[in-house]
């Protein structure tokens, strides 16, 4: 996974929680309303912030994505107790360039034909707000927090939350 420093400061964090996760459930609106997601593995957050995924031009989500631009990317490491919330927008890119240097072998599996397979597309999410939660680093000090909170009322100790708006 390549992620790249953030322009956007609001960003650079969101960057560093992706990069510990490298899936998300991509969530998106079919014809009728109904949200669907599933488990996309993020291929890259570039420079601007917009997230880039491989996907098959004939899947759901593509269709869904055409109708509904609005996309949810959700991250969650559950061992740190990290978690993300991403919205953006998405549309369908055919670069062949950018293509070539996203590709990674775990990919051939779905895509035997490769870069020259047609049903082969990127999905380019351009993030509008994320929001984040991020607790402390070790076991212990999320206790230590955990139990300050309950004698004190002080959340402070459990980690940050933020919502950051582009």
């Amino acid at each position: 996974m390549d992620i790249q420093t953030q322009r956007d400061e609001g960003l650079q964090k969101v960057a560093e929680l992706i990069s510990d996760i490298k899936f998300a459930m991509m969530t998106t609106e079919d014809e009728s309303g109904t949200l669907r997601s599933r488990p996309m593995t993020t291929l890259q957050m570039d420079a601007n912030g917009t997230l880039w995924f491989f996907t098959s031009v004939s899947s759901p989500k593509v269709e869904e994505m055409n109708s509904h631009h609005d996309i949810n990317l959700s991250y969650s490491r559950t061992d740190k107790q990290d978690y993300l919330s991403v919205s953006g927008t998405g549309e369908i890119v055919r670069d062949k360039a950018k293509m070539a240097e996203l590709w990674t072998p775990w990919i051939k599996p779905w895509f035997p034909n490769g870069l020259d397979d047609p049903d082969l597309v990127l999905m380019k999410v351009t993030v509008t707000q994320a929001e984040y939660w991020d607790s402390p680093g070790s076991a212990v000090v999320r206790l230590y927090g955990l139990a300050k909170g309950i004698v004190t009322g002080n959340t402070d100790a459990l980690g940050e939350n933020k919502k950051i708006v582009r």
